[in-house]
């Protein structure tokens, strides 16, 4: 059942890779300004709702734009990240690979995620369908995750075609509902 259906799941909102070195970095889509304001909309909704913000951060390698202490690894000060906010760090594309994030949901009862954040084909791709294998429905904010342009493909059609392909994807009775931030429902 669609997570729009399973309304007796406690939801949280997981914001991936919102930081400096991927926001500011080698080109993000023309339109990360008016995705980053859906992102800070989810964010503040999802607090008045009293639900948990989750934030995921990169940890690159030495040298890497993203690398731990560097201005690039930084989350995004436009997000308003509280101390009281649980940060997960993660070395892979997967954000619960090596990382205490599903323990951290489970432990709070959370069985539907709300996800946006960055690179749409990489980690937040990634990072819906493993949380559909593992029994978690995603509400995917269809607005709410950039990238880049690839070197065949513009930025706005990466964004599109994953829409697309993950709107509906299953595992057993979880699944993804793609939708757009002005229709997010926060319970």
């Amino acid at each position: 059942m669609p997570a729009a259906m399973r309304n007796d799941l406690r939801s949280a909102l997981l914001v991936i890779d919102v930081q400096a070195g991927i926001a500011r970095g080698k080109g993000i889509y023309a339109g990360w300004p008016g995705i980053l304001a859906n992102i800070v909309d989810l964010i503040a909704r999802a607090r008045s709702s009293h639900l948990p913000v989750i934030f995921v951060q990169h940890d690159g390698e030495p040298g890497h734009r993203l690398a731990p202490g560097s201005d690039g690894w930084a989350l995004c000060p436009e997000l308003g990240v509280l101390p009281l906010d649980t940060v997960i760090r993660k070395t892979a594309s997967d954000a619960f690979f090596g990382t205490g994030l599903e323990a951290a949901l489970r432990a709070r009862g959370i069985g539907h995620l709300i996800v946006a954040g960055c690179m749409t084909e990489y980690c937040v791709d990634t990072t819906v369908r493993r949380a559909v294998s593992l029994g978690f429905d995603v509400t995917l904010a269809g607005d709410a995750h950039g990238t880049w342009d690839s070197p065949t493909l513009r930025a706005e059609q990466i964004i599109g075609h994953h829409n697309g392909l993950l709107d509906q994807f299953s595992a057993g009775n979880a699944a993804v509902t793609v939708t757009p931030t002005s229709a997010v429902a926060f319970a």
